[in-house]
């Protein structure tokens, strides 16, 4: 390639990220999240559970060294595409920056909670009533079906391999609905 076409290219390096995003916005939107663990089915109810999954698979691959530069470029797909719902719900562009990164502060505190939760021993169901029930307790068997399914899904991404989860072979956290 050369140097002009390196300059001018409409290539965007973060697109081999991009079949990982949609796995992660497609687990997200799995119906078993929001029937069986009663997460509410509403713009913010969808933001806490992709965020959610989101935040495991971003727990699992900080564990590999190598992966800032994917981390960094997946990120990037995620802050587009909010910005891309916030303006196809009608923010305007003055303020749609601010929800942007309100958003990413929320996101970056679920990343710790959860990494608190699931590899220390921070309390998990805590950390759902506050990031996914934005402070209202749900119904304990919401509860419990929510923090079973997220333990077991952040302990079947640690058994994949990176390869695998960045061509967005994720695993199953359920049931597909």
């Amino acid at each position: 390639m050369s140097f002009f076409s390196k300059i001018f290219s409409r290539d965007n390096p973060n697109a081999k990220m991009q079949s990982l995003y949609n796995a992660i916005v497609s687990e997200g939107r799995q119906l078993a999240w929001y029937e069986e663990a009663q997460v509410p089915d509403s713009i913010d109810g969808r933001f806490d559970m992709i965020a959610a999954i989101f935040s495991l698979v971003l727990i699992r691959l900080e564990k590999d060294d190598d992966q800032g530069q994917n981390l960094a470029w997946l990120t990037e797909i995620f802050i587009k595409d909010m910005d891309g719902q916030l303006r196809q719900i009608g923010i305007g562009d003055m303020i749609v920056g601010k929800h942007v990164g309100r958003m990413m502060g929320a996101l970056g505190g679920r990343v710790g909670a959860y990494r608190d939760a699931l590899e220390q021993s921070a309390d998990l169901r805590e950390a759902i009533v506050r990031n996914i029930f934005r402070g209202e307790q749900p119904d304990r068997a919401a509860l419990d079906f929510l923090a079973s399914r997220l333990t077991t899904y952040h302990a079947a991404l640690q058994k994949c391999d990176t390869d695998s989860i960045i061509a967005g072979q994720l695993p199953a956290s359920g049931p597909v609905a």
